[in-house]
């Protein structure tokens, strides 16, 4: 078994090949195993998508005939660090962190560090720390663009219309993505809010003042009622950019709490991110409009066998090694390609097998 130090000096990469795994799969350990065992850290089991990734990074990791050890943290920082302190007491030969807080994890990471352990930074990067070796997760940045698209699409703004009430949602303030998120829509959104085409009517335009921690749909929803009443008594919002499906949907029960989703009413135009199954089912039933499906499976497919390079001494393909800075290096990443999905086309999730036809029923 070659070491980190040894694999990260290594040779030269094969190209790595993305294919889909079949989602319904399920996960745990291989009795029958040649390569070693990996240690899989998953941030909470209260979100669908997280689940559908632990279970397609073990089920693709078996396929290579490894041994796997997946444990979730639950939305607690300090479990996860303690989780990850015992898969590495337990030998494992390599880490996969979808990281809860991340900022957390420099005591652990170089305990990983000094046990010659590669870590792999999950979909969320890893910041504060030289213990992390690569990163796998989508271009983040244009899954806020993709989202912003959509609103100005949907209400018309390059054609002039407006002005239109906007309300903004970001992500959860400790993990990495929000910014890219945020950034990736303000790209797009922001000409239209200097021209007053766009109006945020309770003023909180600023990242630190629309963070959602833990990603949580009823802070999403208790903020978004505050708003309604604050500032929407005589008006009307017409749209959200809301960063996740989870948040989405909290929005969602708070409009329609305030009477919105009759045709005197209508809904705003909400996005969203992830494709959960509930969030699916709402955009086919005319409330949330949008949502950016991320394969996971794809996600999970590169994690795996970037792992496998590592741990049979390849060193892994990645498409950027500059442009991921945690604050003590740049990470190398490979950034996956998110698509848009609204109720025009979400028959893609069935004909990539993502869900069953049933499902959406």
């Amino acid at each position: 078994m070659f070491n980190r130090r040894t694999v990260l000096a290594g040779g030269a990469s094969l190209a790595l090949t993305l294919s889909a795994c079949s989602k319904d799969s399920e996960g745990g350990s291989g009795s029958s195993f040649e390569g070693g065992t990996v240690g899989i850290a998953m941030p909470t089991r209260s979100s669908e998508r997280w689940l559908t990734d632990g279970k397609s990074v073990v089920d693709d990791l078996k396929a290579m005939r490894y041994e796997t050890k997946l444990v979730y943290g639950d939305d607690d920082p300090k479990v996860q660090v303690s989780q990850i302190e015992k898969l590495i007491q337990q030998g494992v030969n390599a880490l996969i962190i979808a990281a809860i807080d991340n900022k957390s994890l420099n005591g652990v990471l170089q305990q990983a560090a000094d046990a010659d352990i590669p870590v792999i930074s999950y979909d969320r990067l890893i910041l504060g720390t030289k213990n992390v070796d690569y990163y796998v997760s989508f271009d983040n940045e244009m899954v806020g663009l993709i989202q912003a698209h959509y609103i100005i699409d949907k209400l018309g703004l390059e054609d002039g219309k407006g002005p239109f009430n906007i309300e903004l949602f970001a992500g959860s303030p400790d993990d990495n993505n929000t910014k890219y998120f945020f950034a990736g829509s303000m790209t797009h959104l922001q000409p239209f809010l200097d021209s007053r085409q766009l109006v945020v009517r309770s003023g909180e335009t600023e990242l630190k003042q629309i963070t959602t921690p833990r990603w949580d749909g009823p802070t999403a929803q208790k903020r978004m009622s505050g708003i309604l009443t604050k500032w929407y008594r005589s008006e009307r919002v017409d749209a959200v950019l809301s960063p996740y499906d989870g948040i989405s949907r909290g929005v969602l029960s708070a409009l329609k709490s305030s009477g919105y989703g009759s045709d005197i009413k209508p809904l705003p135009v909400i996005t969203g991110q992830d494709a959960e199954l509930a969030s699916v089912k709402s955009i086919i039933a005319g409330q949330q409009s949008q949502t950016v499906y991320k394969d996971v499976r794809r996600l999970a497919e590169a994690a795996t066998t970037m792992v496998d390079d590592l741990l049979k001494g390849r060193v892994p393909w990645v498409d950027d090694r500059t442009g991921y800075k945690n604050g003590v290096k740049a990470v190398p990443a490979v950034l996956l390609q998110p698509t848009s999905v609204d109720k025009s086309n979400y028959d893609t999730l069935v004909a990539d097998g993502y869900f069953t036809a049933d499902e959406l029923k």
